[in-house]
C-alpha cells in the first residue's frame, strides 16, 4: 500500500515538474540555458568526484573493467548476457542529443564538454558503482544513492532533480528543430515558429508543438507509472535513431561528401557491428513498453507523407496552372472585365508568373479592381531585412493595365504587421517604383519612344534600394487594343468616365491615380485550393486526402494568420483540383 502511494506520488511530483519545464520553454534556448549550464556543470563534478571516492574506497580492482578481455568473457556467459544489453544501452542515451544541439551552441564548445567534462565524470561514476556493488551485491537498485554519504544524500538528490530535467531540453529543442525543417521541407503542417535568438538561426520555439509535445509526455509518465517500461520506450527510440543515422549516413557520404567507397563501407561495418547487438537486444522488449515510441514513429510518418503528398500537388497544380501573358494581354487592359476603384492585393506563394486562382476569380466574377497587385510574401534565412530592401516591385503588362508584382521579403525576426503598417510600405515602394520607372524611361534613346502614343516599349530592370524597376513585358500591343470605358475615380475623389487604355503623360498622373484606388479602398484576395481524390480513387487515397489531408489543413495555420491579412478586408477565393 505504501509502494503504491509512493508511486502515485512521484507520478504527481514528475506531471508538475513537466509542466514547469514545458511552461519555460518560451523564454528561449538561450535564456533557459543560461539556468541550467551551471545545474549541469554541478551534476558532473558531483558523479565525477563521487565514483572517484567510491573507487578508492570499495574496489580499485574494477579498473580492471577497460580490459577489452572482459567483454568477451561476459557474453560467453549466455542469452542472458546478451539480453543484459537493453538495460546497458541506457548507460550511453542521451549522447544522441549532442547533435541536436549542433544548432545551439558551437560546435567547438559541445567538443569540448563532451571531452573534458562529460565523458571522464560518466566514466568515474559507473566505476565507482561498479565498485560499491562489488563489495553490497543486495544494493543494485538505486545504487547511485545507496552508495552516497548521508552528509549529501538530499543535496545529491536535489541536483540530480534538476539535472534530469536539464536533460530533457535537450530533446525538448531537438524536436524543434526537426520540425521546423520538416516545414522547410513541405513534410509537416503549418505551425507557428518564434525564433528567440539574434544571434542562432537555430535557436527556436513553437508553442504548438510545445504543449502538443507535453500532452503526450504527461500521457506517457501517466500511463506507464513504471520507470523500466519508460526505460525500454526510451531504449528503443535511442537504438532506431541511431540505425537510421548510419544507414541516412551512406547516401550522404556517397553523393555529398564524395567519399571513397572503401571509408564508406568502413563506416557502415563499425557502426552496425555495435549498433545491430544492442538492436537485438532492445528488439526483445518492445512489448514491455518499447512499442511507444514505434508507434509515434508510425502515425507521424503517415501525417507527414500525406501532407507532403498533397502539398506537392498543389504546388504542381498551381506551377503547371500559371495564367500566361499573352492570355492576360488578348482580356485587353479592362481585363474583359469591369474595373472598378480600388486597390487588390492578390496573395499568391508563387514569386513569378500570374496564379491559376487569378483567371479563376475574374471567370467567376463580373469585376476587378482598378489597380491589382500580386504579393508575395518570403521569409528568408537572415534575421531582418532592411526596410528599404523589403519590397521587390514589377510592373505586369503594359502600364494601363495597372498590374504589379510586389515581393515582400522578411527575416525571421521581422514582424509582418497587418493593416495601415503593411499596406502603407507596399504603396510607398509602388510609389518609389513608378517614380524609378519613369526616371529611367527618360534616359533611353529618344527614337526607341519616338512611338511611345501607340506602342508600348519596355526598358530595363534595374535594382536600386532593393526596388527592381520591371518593364512591360510585350512590345508589340497597342495601347487601342480591347479598350473598354469603366468607371474609375479620378484624382479630385469625384467619379469621371477614364479610359484604362490611356496612357499618362507624367508620372504624376499614375501616381494621382493609385493614390484615388487606395482611398476607394483595398481588398485583401487570398486563394484557397482544396485537393479531392477523384472518383474513381482507392479507398485508401481517399481516406487520405479527402479526410487526414482536409483535417491537417483545417488544424493547421491558415494563410490569412501567416500573412496577418485583416478579416473585415479578406476575400476568399477557392478552387477545387481533383488528384
Amino acid at each position: 500500500m505504501v509502494h503504491v502511494k509512493t508511486g502515485n506520488a512521484v507520478v504527481i511530483v514528475s506531471v508538475v515538474i513537466l509542466i514547469g519545464l514545458f511552461s519555460m520553454q518560451h523564454f528561449g534556448t538561450d535564456k533557459v540555458s543560461w539556468l541550467f549550464a551551471p545545474i549541469v556543470f554541478v551534476w558532473f563534478i558531483l558523479i565525477g568526484v563521487l565514483g572517484a571516492v567510491n573507487i578508492s574506497k570499495y574496489d580499485q580492482s574494477v579498473l580492471k573493467a577497460f580490459n577489452p578481455i572482459y567483454v568477451y568473457r561476459y557474453f560467453k556467459r549466455g542469452k542472458t548476457s546478451w539480453a543484459s544489453l537493453g538495460g546497458i544501452m541506457l548507460s550511453i542515451t542521451g549522447t544522441e542529443a549532442l547533435f541536436a544541439d549542433l544548432s545551439y551552441f558551437p560546435v567547438q564548445a559541445i567538443q569540448i564538454a563532451f571531452t573534458v567534462v562529460v565523458f571522464p565524470c560518466l566514466l568515474l561514476q559507473y566505476t565507482g558503482q561498479a565498485a560499491y556493488i562489488a563489495q553490497n551485491k543486495d544494493h543494485v537498485s538505486h545504487a547511485f544513492y545507496f552508495s552516497l554519504p548521508d552528509s549529501v544524500l538530499w543535496p545529491s538528490f536535489i541536483v540530480a532533480t534538476a539535472a534530469a530535467i536539464v536533460a530533457s531540453q535537450a530533446t525538448i529543442s531537438m524536436t524543434y528543430s526537426i520540425i521546423k525543417q520538416a516545414l522547410a521541407l513541405g513534410c509537416f503542417p503549418r505551425v507557428r515558429i518564434i525564433h528567440t535568438s539574434k544571434k542562432y538561426l537555430g535557436q527556436i520555439y513553437s508553442p504548438d508543438i510545445n504543449w502538443i509535445l507535453l500532452v503526450f509526455c504527461i500521457a506517457v509518465t501517466a500511463g506507464f507509472k513504471n520507470q523500466s517500461q519508460i526505460a525500454n520506450a526510451y531504449g528503443t527510440a535511442v537504438i532506431m535513431v541511431m540505425l537510421v543515422t548510419t544507414f541516412l549516413m551512406i547516401p550522404i557520404m556517397l553523393l555529398v561528401w564524395r567519399s571513397h567507397w572503401t571509408l564508406v563501407i568502413l563506416f557502415t561495418v563499425l557502426s552496425l557491428f555495435v549498433e545491430i547487438p544492442y538492436f537485438t537486444a532492445v528488439v526483445r522488449k518492445i512489448d514491455q513498453g518499447g512499442w511507444v515510441p514505434l508507434v509515434f514513429a508510425v502515425a507521424f510518418l503517415i501525417i507527414m507523407y500525406v501532407w507532403h503528398y498533397g502539398t506537392l500537388k498543389r504546388y504542381e497544380f498551381e506551377m503547371h496552372s500559371k495564367v500566361s501573358m499573352a492570355w492576360i494581354l488578348g482580356l485587353g487592359p479592362s481585363l474583359g472585365l469591369v474595373r472598378v476603384p480600388g486597390v487588390g492585393l492578390v496573395y499568391t506563394e508563387l514569386a513569378s508568373g500570374v496564379p491559376h486562382i487569378f483567371s479563376h476569380f475574374i471567370t467567376n466574377l463580373p469585376a476587378i479592381h482598378s489597380t491589382l497587385v500580386f504579393v508575395c510574401v518570403k521569409y528568408l534565412p537572415v534575421y531582418t531585412v532592411p526596410l528599404d530592401e523589403r519590397f521587390l516591385v514589377k510592373r505586369i503588362g503594359p502600364k494601363n493595365f495597372h498590374m504589379f508584382r510586389c515581393v515582400a521579403r522578411y527575416g525571421y525576426k521581422d514582424i509582418h504587421k497587418k493593416d495601415d503598417d503593411f499596406e502603407q510600405m507596399l504603396f510607398d515602394s509602388l510609389m518609389l517604383f513608378v517614380r524609378l520607372e519613369s526616371m529611367m524611361e527618360e534616359y533611353t534613346d529618344s527614337d526607341e519612344y519616338s512611338t511611345r502614343e501607340t506602342n508600348l516599349s519596355g526598358s530595363a530592370n534595374p535594382r536600386i534600394n532593393g526596388i527592381s524597376a520591371g518593364s512591360n513585358m510585350d512590345l508589340s500591343y497597342t495601347s487601342h487594343d480591347s479598350i473598354i470605358q469603366v468607371q474609375s475615380p479620378n484624382y479630385t475623389g469625384n467619379s469621371q468616365a477614364v479610359s484604362p487604355g490611356q496612357l499618362y503623360h507624367t508620372v504624376g498622373d499614375e501616381i494621382a491615380f493609385l493614390n484615388a484606388c487606395r482611398d476607394a479602398g483595398v481588398v485583401h484576395i487570398l486563394g484557397n485550393t482544396v485537393i479531392r481524390a477523384r472518383r474513381d480513387s482507392g479507398f485508401i487515397k481517399k481516406i487520405a486526402i479527402n479526410y487526414l489531408y482536409a483535417f491537417l489543413r483545417k488544424i493547421c495555420r491558415e494563410n490569412s494568420a501567416i500573412f496577418n491579412v485583416p478579416h473585415e478586408s479578406l476575400l476568399n477565393v477557392g478552387q477545387v483540383f481533383y488528384v
